[in-house]
């Protein structure tokens, strides 16, 4: 009987234990709570009411921002660039237009709160991008009409990479004729527009060469290596002008630079789009820009 009795008491602690083992969970999420009280104010550089709306022709502009529980910004400055979308933790941000005109954009505010709740807000800009390039720079790049460039394959160096502190390709320059086959058949086409306005169009004859950490940029999946890849250029288009970002100086640069629309190719796949012209003639021209592996690389061109 004593037996019975203490083998139906460990039953019945057990199945107690079992039930507080078993017991589920509760979890709270916090609370989700959206932004409120949103404001966007802009302000555009040498912005004058009377005689400079749309700002002094750089495309410079400033946003403010602010709103009650907002943990960060989302924002589109609506010009359809690859860099128009930015994430924002701050108050304020500086973004620069490039494309030459006359537009009126729309930036879009999403502000984000807790548990991911979204609040928007828009605000319309008249935007005037006018940046002249001087008369010798149209001239040598495009002979006043058009002109046609090809990569300078029996010149040392005409491919090279080196770091970004410096302006000289320290890593690596290619040897006469080194590279793919595929790299020095593309021509490179700079047509003159109205006004300072340039274009660019390349024939890549259906290939180009890409480097390896930009084989994803170009849709030719991840780390696909250093090879040829058959990439279709995009037609012609229209450069943005600007005066150089880097830290170089004129004697060693002629201080402006242009960004290629799209995927940015010239010829050489880096993975860059802003291609700063460190050398310019009639007939010869170096290129440098930054890749998808930050370093910075070197294309030099003969006029066809």
């Amino acid at each position: 009987m004593m037996m019975n009795k203490l083998v139906l008491t460990i039953i019945m602690i057990t199945m107690v234990m079992v039930s507080i083992t078993c017991k589920k969970t509760d979890y709270t999420l916090g609370s989700i709570t959206a932004p409120s009280n949103l404001s966007l104010a802009v302000s555009e550089e040498g912005y004058d009411s009377v005689s400079s709306k749309g700002g002094d022709g750089k495309g410079v502009v400033t946003i403010t921002i602010s709103g009650n529980n907002a943990l960060a910004y989302k924002v589109d400055f609506g010009d359809s660039s690859a860099n128009s979308v930015k994430i924002i933790t701050g108050n304020s941000y500086t973004y620069t237009y490039r494309n030459n005109g006359s537009f009126n954009y729309i930036i879009t505010l999403n502000a984000i709160g807790t548990g991911g709740a979204i609040s928007t807000i828009s605000k319309s800009v008249y935007i005037n991008v006018s940046y002249q390039l001087d008369a010798t720079t149209i001239e040598e790049l495009t002979g006043n009409s058009s002109k046609v460039w090809i990569i300078d394959r029996n010149t040392s160096g005409h491919v090279g990479v080196g770091p970004t502190s410096t302006f000289t390709p320290d890593y690596y320059t290619a040897n006469p004729n080194e590279r793919s086959a595929c790299l020095y058949d593309d021509e490179v086409t700079f047509q003159q527009g109205t006004g300072s306005n340039i274009f660019v169009t390349l024939d890549n004859k259906g290939e180009s060469f890409v480097i390896n950490a930009a084989t994803a940029f170009y849709g030719q999946g991840t780390n696909a290596g250093d090879n040829c890849y058959t990439i279709d250029p995009g037609g012609k288009k229209q450069l943005q002008f600007q005066d150089a970002t880097s830290a170089s100086t004129s004697d060693i640069s002629t201080r402006k630079q242009f960004t290629v629309p799209g995927n940015g190719l010239v010829a050489f796949g880096t993975g860059g789009t802003a291609y700063e012209i460190l050398t310019l003639t009639d007939s010869i021209m170096q290129l440098r820009n930054i890749g998808a592996d930050g370093l910075a690389w070197y294309q030099k061109f003969k006029k066809k």
